[in-house]
């Protein structure tokens, strides 16, 4: 298994991603399987806080292996703070996962239930001077986790981001994406689930502080299905779709998840 060539299917997938790149059986990884009866509410977590500057975003990408919108990071332009982080961390960039159905496709697993996607909204610490430097620390990324349900009323927010996947079909294709602020897709509650883990793909760095919303966001069974129309073949290809691209959670190994909530 070459290293670029790392992906979901049986002879590439996440079982064998360690071969290539042993930190995927390290004892921080991501995702997980929250059980509610063995989460600690922690009054000390304090409420978290996003400012994203809607001119940030920069492009959207359809890189074979997820749909990513790109922001400009280069200065602190949208930031999140609070919650269980200290500083800021700027916004890089936010991507998905999804199944080859409705009932399956996010990376957490709340209480034994799998949603249909996982969106997470990737952040980094400037702190350590640029994205690759703050890969190697343990409080380098933060990513807030957005659980996506199918439900009778689609969410107008993911809109923006459906519309443009028809320009982004195959693999290595991207198209401007200007003007969007991501705290649309932010559901209506702020409480979150926190703990250490890792990147969900190659080379699974185990540099994430993860802030899971508690509440999903609500998309039709249409624009799932939109999702799913993505490809990860490149434009002369035969036909790949896109689907179940997300890892199976990962032995907690002793870590304790944080609830900001009772």
């Amino acid at each position: 298994m070459a290293q670029s060539m790392w992906g979901y299917d049986s002879d590439n997938g996440p079982d064998r991603w360690h071969e290539n790149y042993p930190m995927a059986k390290g004892d921080k990884q991501s995702p997980i399987e929250i059980n509610s009866k063995d989460v600690r509410h922690d009054t000390s977590l304090a409420p978290w806080h996003a400012s994203y500057d809607p001119g940030a975003a920069k492009t959207i990408l359809n890189n074979g292996r997820t749909c990513r919108v790109v922001f400009d990071d280069t200065f602190d332009r949208s930031v999140l703070r609070g919650g269980p982080l200290t500083g800021a961390y700027r916004l890089r960039q936010l991507h998905l996962h999804w199944g080859s159905s409705d009932d399956h496709g996010s990376e957490h697993v709340i209480d034994g239930v799998k949603y249909a996607a996982e969106l997470h909204m990737v952040h980094w610490n400037p702190k350590h001077g640029n994205f690759a430097g703050a890969l190697k620390q343990p409080d380098g990324v933060a990513v807030v986790g957005i659980l996506l349900k199918v439900g009778k009323t689609p969410k107008p927010e993911m809109k923006r981001i459906l519309e443009e996947i028809d320009n982004i079909k195959t693999k290595g294709k991207e198209a401007p994406f200007q003007h969007f602020d991501p705290s649309i897709l932010f559901p209506k509650s702020r409480d979150y689930w926190t703990y250490h883990g890792s990147f969900t793909t190659p080379p699974c760095e185990e540099c994430i502080t993860w802030i899971l919303l508690r509440e999903p966001i609500e998309v039709s069974s249409d624009q799932m299905a939109k999702l799913r129309s993505l490809s990860k073949n490149g434009e002369n290809e035969p036909v790949n779709p896109l689907v179940d691209n997300w890892r199976p959670p990962q032995p907690v190994k002793g870590r304790i998840v944080r609830a900001s909530f009772k």
